[in-house]
């Protein structure tokens, strides 16, 4: 697809990473002549601030910033102007503009150096700037809430290390539990938040050895019963784990021992491991600027393995990604195998960010332009056949049923009797949502909180759509917030329905767990959601709810009851996520800039093709067919 074969892929990551123990190895080159000369990069070198030091190797588009550029062409790649911040973190707080400069640079003039004849007219402004800002108070930074102190700890607590370096947070810390499951593990998904909350405080380097460290458990060998994950797939989770270097113990080595679904209830491995890995990368990528880290042979290669599993090809006919039960962040039998919006916004997402993140030579064009063309199709599909509002219902409510043709209506033989009789009520007269699952004869019409709001960050949606997901969580807020944000889907699976879906899972009863609990880990992404969409007193509102319990019950992973009033009947307490979602959540509207490390805005040529669907000549459509129909 991309010009190597996966096996030639694997080859050259594998000779770039090398599984680490005790002693840290060094890393693959990414250049030539470093490599002709001998040196050697340590894997984990402590990365200092990305305007610290001279860019080297070719600048990635995404990552480059008027502030550098102007700083490299009227100083010198030395220099270290007096407006850089030396504290990435007093940037955070609201002291220094050094992220609004990394991420926003259009938005600050370039400074032009001053002619030798006002030189001393410069020295005179500079010397009363300087006696102004000895007498002016500094600006108020806004004092954390103990709640937030407590949650900061107890995230550092969580912290775990592999050959004396961070590398991620356990999933669970709770003190009082002696039985640990797999809650002493790190998650990828489950480190998300928690790398978040890092990254926006100035605190890189944890995120940097987790992002190289799971690159190294790619899939590579046979894990499951003999038979081999596809080769990119990312683990579930990993645990450090201490083994003896011979029979009588007189040495120990720390080893990473990752879990691809092996060990997991159901034994599913998981699909938006790698999805989440890419993501996270962009982000990690666009707050540091670390360049040489996005440019190592193995990151990209590990960024081009797990598009390859992604969009290899197979019997779907659908540009969706066709995944099992199980395989995301409801890890249970739920009913959602299939085509799962959470998988697919999660997908777009991550085609999104690796298109800006891949470089571009003979061997990854093809893959791009396979990228471009997934992103294309997926984006009509979602939005044309998942979108459902008052309108949409009453179409599927008159729909004629065994059409054979091209230019059917019901193109995926949608009986009406399908609507479910909570939704004639419950949806309202404006606003929308996505639903949860579509395939031929099915709808599945429960609304998936994580699957909706990673569509409006990732611009899955056309903006209406966005505002009208929104809008319906506002007006719905009892049923999806109540007592405790957010729920994970609405409604809950009861009944018969319950036991035939579930397989009678003793977990997941009716409104707990996965079917219909509250999570309050969504937080961070509604917040997120709101604040691309101008919407951040909605978020307000939702973290306050929060705060004025998580602490006190101990920040719990879930909430029971339709209204959230319930601690989870088997929920752990001193969930990581649960407080690092709550932290982002904070972060995030302090300092709303920052929101676009994740999110990504409309991209109108990605339109050019998605609306060739509605025309009966397969001929390639024009933007402006597109967007009117993306409006």
């Amino acid at each position: 697809m991309n010009g190597q074969t996966p096996m030639g892929l694997a080859a050259a990551a594998a000779a770039a990473v090398r599984p680490c123990r005790r002693r840290l190895l060094s890393s693959a080159s990414t250049a030539t002549s470093k490599t002709a000369a001998g040196t050697a990069t340590p894997l984990f070198p402590r990365l200092p601030h990305p305007l610290h030091h001279p860019p080297c190797g070719r600048r990635l588009p995404f990552l480059v910033s008027a502030a550098s550029q102007s700083q490299a062409s009227q100083t010198g790649p030395d220099a270290s102007p007096a407006h850089i911040p030396s504290d990435p973190r007093a940037a955070v707080s609201g002291n220094l503009p050094f992220f609004d400069r990394v991420l926003f640079p259009d938005s600050f003039p370039l400074e032009t150096p001053p002619a030798k004849e006002d030189e001393d007219a410069a020295a005179a402004a500079a010397a009363a700037a300087q006696a102004d800002e000895a007498v002016a108070p500094a600006p108020p930074v806004r004092e954390e809430s103990e709640t937030e102190r407590e949650a900061w700890r107890l995230l550092r607590r969580a912290v775990v290390s592999y050959c004396g370096e961070p590398v991620g947070t356990v999933a669970a810390e709770d003190p009082e539990c002696t039985e640990t499951l797999n809650y002493d593990q790190v998650f990828i998904r489950d480190f998300v938040p928690s790398a978040l909350a890092f990254l926006m405080r100035g605190e890189t380097e944890i995120v940097r050895n987790f992002l190289l460290h799971t690159l190294q458990l790619q899939s590579w060998e046979k894990t499951v019963d003999c038979y081999s994950p596809g080769q990119g797939l990312m683990p579930a989770s990993f645990k450090i784990r201490t083994v003896p270097l011979d029979e009588n113990n007189e040495g120990f080595e720390e080893v990473l021992d990752p879990d691809f679904g092996e060990a997991a209830i159901g034994r599913v491995a998981p699909v938006d491991s790698g999805l989440w890995w890419i993501i996270l990368l962009r982000a990690y990528c666009k707050i540091t600027g670390d360049n040489d880290l996005l440019e190592r042979v193995d990151v990209q290669t590990g960024i081009q393995l797990i598009l390859s599993l992604c969009l290899s090809d197979g019997f779907d006919m659908f540009p969706t990604l066709l995944v099992t039960d199980g395989s995301c962040m409801i890890d249970r039998r739920m009913g959602i195998h299939g085509h799962p919006l959470e998988i697919q916004a999660l997908f777009y997402s991550a085609l999104r960010c690796s298109r800006e993140m891949l470089v571009v030579n003979d061997g990854s064009k093809n893959l791009i332009r396979a990228v471009n063309n997934r992103l294309s199709a997926l984006s009509f599909h979602i939005r044309e056949y998942y979108w459902v509002d008052m309108k949409k219902i009453n179409e599927i409510y008159r729909y004629k049923t065994e059409e054979y043709s091209h230019d059917a209506t019901n193109k995926f033989n949608i009986y009406p009797e399908q609507i479910p009789s909570w939704l004639v009520d419950w949806i309202p007269e404006k606003g929308g949502y996505l639903i949860g699952n579509l395939q031929p004869a099915h709808m599945d019409f429960r609304f998936f909180s994580l699957g909706n709001l990673w569509a409006i960050a990732s611009s899955l949606t056309t903006p209406k759509q966005a505002e009208g997901i929104l809008s319906l969580i506002e007006e719905k807020w009892d049923d999806l917030v109540a007592n405790m944000p957010l729920k994970i889907c609405y409604p809950a699976m009861e009944d018969d329905e319950w036991r035939i879906i579930t397989g009678s899972d003793p977990k997941n009863t009716p409104w707990s767990y996965h079917n219909g609990g509250s999570w309050p880990t969504l937080l961070w992404q509604f917040t997120l959601a709101c604040i691309k969409m101008g919407r951040p007193e909605l978020a307000r509102r939702a973290i306050a709810v929060a705060e004025e319990r998580l602490s006190d019950d101990k920040w719990p992973e879930y909430y029971d009851t339709r209204s959230g009033r319930f601690i989870g009947k088997q929920s752990r307490s001193y969930q990581t996520w649960t407080i690092a979602g709550f932290l982002t959540s904070k972060m995030l509207l302090e300092n709303p800039e920052l929101a676009s490390i994740l999110t990504c805005d409309e991209d109108l040529e990605l339109l050019e093709g998605c609306a060739c669907c509605l025309s009966k000549k397969r001929t390639r459509c024009s933007r402006r067919a597109a967007k009117s129909h993306a409006g």
